[in-house]
C-alpha cells in the first residue's frame, strides 16, 4: 500500500553571481548574459500542503514586504506547473524569509524553483529537469539556474544553464544595507553609464576563479555608498575578492581562508552602516 505524500518542506537556497558579463541587449527588451552563479548556505524555508478540500492556491508569508498573489514568483511557477500537468490546483504554500528582498541573491527566483521541485514530488508528476526549467523561465530568468541545484554557467537571458563544479567551498560575507536595487532598472541603466574614477571595476583573480560584474558601473552611478562599501572590503586584508551580487544590493566578500568573518561583519558595522544587514555563509555545490 502506498502513502500518499500531503506535506513537504523545502529550503530555498540564496545565490552570488560570482562573475556576471553582459553582452548584448536583444530584441525582446533582455540583455544576452554569461553568468557563473554560486548556490549558498543562506535559504529560505518553504512549507507546501496539499489539500484536496481547497480549491486553488493559497499563499502565506511571513514578510510583509514579499509580493502576494500572481506577484510572487512561487504562486507564478505554481500556477505554471498545475497548467502544464493538469493536476487540480489545492495547496498551501508557507514561506518563511530568510534572503532579503532584491539584494541581487535570488530569493524570489530560488522559492520558485524550490516550489517547482516540490510540487514535481509532492503530485508524482515526473517531469524532467529541464521541463521544470522550461516552466520556471516562465516565471522569471533565474528560476532555471536553481532548479538544477548546482553551480551552474548561464547564459542567454540566464536560462541556458550548464552545471558546473567549484573545486572548493568559498567562505563569504554578505553586506546589505538598508536600500534595495530593482533588476530591471539597472539592466536598463547599463548602456549609457560610466564608470566613476578612482572605483575598481576590473576583474580579480582569488582562489582560481575571476570576479567580475558589469552591472557595477550602472549601479554604483547612482548608489555610490555599494561603491565605497565594496572599496572599503578590498582593504580589508581578511579579504580575498569584493564583488556586488547581480544587480545589488548585496555586495559580497570572498575571504581568505582562517579570517574571522564575524569580526569583518562587526567592523563593517561600526565604520560604514550600523543598519547594514550581514550574513556569513558558504557556497554550497
Amino acid at each position: 500500500m502506498t502513502i500518499e505524500m500531503q506535506a513537504m518542506q523545502v529550503f530555498a537556497p540564496a545565490k552570488i553571481n560570482l562573475s556576471l558579463k553582459i553582452l548584448s541587449r536583444r530584441d525582446d527588451g533582455f540583455h544576452e548574459i554569461e553568468t557563473l552563479i554560486a548556490r549558498i548556505s543562506l535559504c529560505d524555508e518553504i512549507k507546501i500542503d496539499k489539500d484536496d478540500t481547497k480549491d486553488g492556491i493559497e499563499f502565506r508569508c511571513d514578510d510583509p514586504s514579499v509580493p502576494q498573489g500572481d506577484d510572487n514568483l512561487a504562486v507564478r511557477a505554481a500556477r505554471a506547473f498545475f497548467a502544464a500537468t493538469k493536476f487540480k490546483p489545492a495547496i498551501l504554500i508557507e514561506l518563511k524569509k530568510q534572503i532579503p528582498h532584491g539584494a541581487g541573491l535570488g530569493g524570489g527566483s530560488s522559492d520558485a524553483a524550490t516550489t517547482l521541485l516540490a510540487l514535481n514530488q509532492l503530485f508524482d508528476a515526473n517531469l524532467t529537469r529541464e521541463e521544470l526549467a522550461k516552466l520556471g523561465a516562465t516565471a522569471g530568468s533565474d528560476v532555471p539556474f536553481f532548479i538544477f541545484e548546482s553551480t551552474a554557467i548561464c547564459r542567454g537571458r540566464g536560462e541556458l544553464v550548464t552545471p558546473i563544479q567549484l573545486p572548493e567551498k568559498l567562505s563569504i560575507l554578505l553586506l546589505k544595507p538598508a536600500f534595495a536595487v530593482p533588476t530591471e532598472w539597472a539592466y536598463s541603466r547599463w548602456q549609457d553609464s560610466r564608470e566613476i574614477p578612482g572605483v575598481p571595476y576590473a576583474a580579480q583573480q582569488f582562489a582560481d576563479r575571476t570576479f567580475v560584474n558589469d552591472l557595477e558601473r550602472p549601479v554604483f552611478e547612482k548608489f555610490v555608498f555599494l561603491a565605497q562599501l565594496k572599496m572599503w572590503l578590498l582593504r580589508q586584508p581578511e579579504v580575498g575578492a569584493a564583488l556586488m551580487s547581480g544587480s545589488g544590493s548585496t555586495v559580497f566578500a570572498v575571504m581568505r581562508s582562517n579570517a574571522d568573518v564575524d569580526l569583518i561583519a562587526k567592523r563593517a558595522k561600526s565604520e560604514l552602516d550600523a543598519e547594514l544587514w550581514t550574513c556569513a555563509c558558504e557556497t554550497i555545490g
